[in-house]
């Protein structure tokens, strides 16, 4: 089955499906990334307005 394609082909389809996963990789990794700056983000915005209300409260 291989014996007719030429072996820079068959390397080319290689990087090709390489290439894919290293993408697919740095977008799982981006996307990890973003959710942990959402949380930190979040995390501080709740303790500015938990902050605000007890200063209210007082």
């Amino acid at each position: 089955m291989v014996e007719g394609i030429p072996l820079w082909t068959i390397a080319l389809v290689l990087l090709i499906i390489f290439c894919g996963y290293m993408a697919l990789r740095a977008i799982r990794e981006d996307y990890k990334q973003e959710q942990e700056y959402i949380e930190r983000e979040g995390k501080v915005y709740m303790d500015r307005i938990q902050e605000a209300r007890s200063t209210k409260s007082s």
